[in-house]
């Protein structure tokens, strides 16, 4: 045999041996969460808290719209300066409902922040568990099956349940 030959088998046989060695698991994070009532009440309080602000926006871009269909029925009426008070008057109502919804709604608004200091603490308590867990049965990888396109995985391997159990859920 070259040595080509040889070295190709020997890094093959290498990481089959490695491969072997390691261990892993799959945890299903949707299964986990519904089993979480904390994680329930968030989203619920998330909603109820969404449905509010929208229902604010909302109102500002009715009253922008009353504005301007009355604007439009009256518009023949009106001099020059009283059209241009108006047509501001409309537009800055507008600006504040955009400008609410981006508070609200936006990348870092107050949905975002509230989303954050609801779930964050029970994200972080999922991965200590998880992190325990594979530290106590010397896992290499968990992966989250509802995340990754995990067509199957063996039930032997998902600790979704001793994941809960590990919270104080057991199921």
């Amino acid at each position: 045999m070259t040595t080509k030959k040889l070295l190709f088998i020997a890094c093959m046989v290498i990481t089959a041996v490695t491969a072997k060695a390691q261990k892993f698991a799959i945890i299903d994070m949707d299964y986990i969460l519904k089993n979480i009532p904390a994680y329930e009440r968030a989203n619920e309080q998330l909603n109820q808290v969404s449905k509010k602000w929208q229902a604010e926006v909302e109102a500002l871009n009715t009253e922008a719209s009353t504005m301007y269909k009355n604007y439009q029925n009256e518009v023949v009426f009106l001099s020059q300066e009283q059209k241009k008070t108006r047509q501001e008057a409309i537009m800055a109502k507008e600006k504040e409902a955009s400008e609410l919804k981006r508070k609200y709604f936006g990348p870092e608004g107050e949905l975002f922040k509230k989303r954050q200091s609801l779930m964050t603490p029970i994200q972080e308590e999922i991965y200590n568990a998880v992190k325990d867990i594979s530290e106590l049965r010397g896992y290499s990888l968990v992966e989250d099956r509802s995340s990754t396109g995990i067509i199957y995985a063996s039930p032997k391997v998902d600790i979704s349940n001793e994941v809960l159990e590990k919270l104080g859920y057991a199921n």
